[in-house]
């Protein structure tokens, strides 16, 4: 019998096929899963990463609920084209504490990974109130409704708790200390030294200019951090990894 044939008999053998393709699932399974468990970091640790602040999640949650994800990725290529256009290519411990990461596929809009501190707050607030006015080729809807949805952060601490159980190292003084952080970044005149003390390099500021703490404020706190965290003219790649 020639190996057309056999192979033949096996398409036509249903049950054949069907254990066949699962032993053949479960060694390919096996391949791949089988030496994480004997290492022990798969992530290299990179100097500077931390957990979001209590705003910066907020602004992350908002940024998936209003599908940013969906035209915009953050993730840059180590190719030499996408290095020069967004900055350094994208490490893997920038988004160690991203449940789910946001590395995205699709570039209706440009990538995000390193547009922190590329802009001004004022230009962000008028940005997502009118993409078209600042960039008339843009297809990006309008979000000025975020300057109106006033926030508390009354829930924060929860989401904390939760990102803490699927790995992300919140402490307990963190958790006690959400809705204060919470609040003290979007508000310069608070006394920001104990936030300032729990995430380092913090971005504080009054984001988008009104009194009320808002969503567009958690936004562009969140847009401000992205790709901040790593000082890049002192990093230098492990070169065993």
């Amino acid at each position: 019998m020639s190996i057309l044939n056999k192979h033949k008999f096996i398409e036509t053998n249903a049950s054949l096929l069907l254990v066949l393709s699962f032993i053949v699932v479960t060694i390919g399974g096996i391949v791949e899963i089988a030496p994480l468990f004997y290492i022990q970091n798969t992530i290299e640790k990179v100097e500077g990463v931390r957990p979001y602040t209590p705003l910066e999640l907020a602004g992350r949650d908002i940024y998936i609920r209003e599908g940013c994800y969906v035209c915009h990725s953050q993730m840059i290529r180590p190719m030499r084209d996408e290095v020069e256009r967004y900055g350094h290519y994208s490490l893997a411990a920038e988004s160690m504490y991203d449940h789910p990461f946001q590395w995205g596929s699709k570039r209706t809009g440009p990538d995000l990974a390193r547009v922190g501190g590329r802009y001004s707050d004022a230009w962000h607030v008028d940005h997502l109130s009118n993409p078209q006015a600042v960039v008339p080729e843009s297809v990006m809807p309008k979000y000025a409704f975020l300057s109106n949805a006033e926030i508390d952060g009354r829930y924060i601490e929860d989401i904390m708790k939760v990102h803490r159980i699927v790995g992300v190292p919140y402490t307990t003084e963190m958790l006690d200390a959400a809705v204060a952080d919470f609040k003290a970044q979007a508000d310069p005149e608070a006394g920001t030294a104990g936030l300032e003390e729990r995430y380092k390099k913090v971005n504080i500021a009054n984001f988008d200019g009104n009194p009320a703490l808002t969503e567009m404020d958690a936004l562009i706190s969140y847009l401000q951090v992205l790709g901040t965290m790593v000082d890049f003219s002192t990093f230098i790649p492990d070169p065993k990894r």
